[in-house]
């Protein structure tokens, strides 16, 4: 007897921020994701958050919900895969936006890949993409780096390592911080940076809050600091020579 096809592992992107789902997750993935019985995902709550946004075939009570962390052992993740293996299906979401992009999702798809799944990535938003589509900046070079170092010392000198490197390769650096700590990465950015460095500021990206901006350092220093406390918010720079 033959053994079954393997099934498919679907990463499936959700919301950036409180927006309706039809903004931004085309109507098909949203169909195939209420479809779905069986999702791994960062944290459940958040997980059945999007399933009642999107709407669900059968009572979210009913869908199995698998959590993922950084230290989340290889073999459960083995094992959540292995029905998809048989011919199942499986859903893969992250916090916030696309699964499997500065996420722990990559794991997943990673072992998916070795035992033989389809891995389906679905169109919805990136923050990443969506900030360096915005920013004006090169496009065509660039580098995430995710979270810069808390200490303040540290920080000033990875930023001004991550400067050099965007002068050098004419290379736009991105990163992240956590929201209360938004402030204070943006007067960060203006204290370390050249003034004819060239930052975008990309705040709360799909929502109705959203609001990006692209000046020199010098030009944001004449500015009124931007109101960006606990909204998602992405930092993108690019030096120039």
């Amino acid at each position: 007897m033959n053994a079954p096809a393997p099934g498919t592992l679907h990463l499936i992107p959700v919301s950036l921020g409180d927006a309706p789902p039809e903004r931004w997750l085309p109507a098909e993935a949203r169909t195939l994701a209420g479809q779905l019985d069986t999702y791994i995902a960062e944290n459940a709550k958040t997980a059945r958050a999007f399933l009642k946004a999107i709407g669900t075939v059968r009572p979210i009570q009913e869908i199995t919900i698998h959590t993922l962390d950084a230290k989340t052992d290889e073999r459960d993740i083995v094992a959540w895969l292995k029905p998809v293996a048989a011919g199942g299906r499986i859903g893969l979401v992250s916090e916030a936006g696309c699964p499997a992009v500065a996420d722990p999702g990559a794991r997943v798809a990673r072992a998916a890949h070795e035992m033989g799944i389809r891995v389906q990535p679905w169109v919805g938003p990136s923050s990443l993409l969506l900030g360096l589509m915005a920013s004006g900046l090169d496009g065509q070079r660039f580098a995430f780096h995710g979270y810069a170092p808390v200490d303040a010392a540290e920080r000033a000198r990875q930023l001004r390592d991550w400067e050099q490197a965007s002068a050098r390769y004419n290379q736009t650096q991105m990163l992240i911080e956590t929201p209360y700590r938004n402030a204070a990465m943006h007067a960060a950015l203006l204290a370390t940076l050249r003034p004819t460095t060239l930052l975008c500021v990309a705040r709360s990206l799909t929502t109705d809050r959203e609001w990006i901006k692209t000046l020199s350092i010098a030009d944001w220093k004449r500015q009124p600091a931007p109101q960006l406390d606990k909204q998602p918010t992405l930092f993108l720079f690019l030096a120039r020579k």
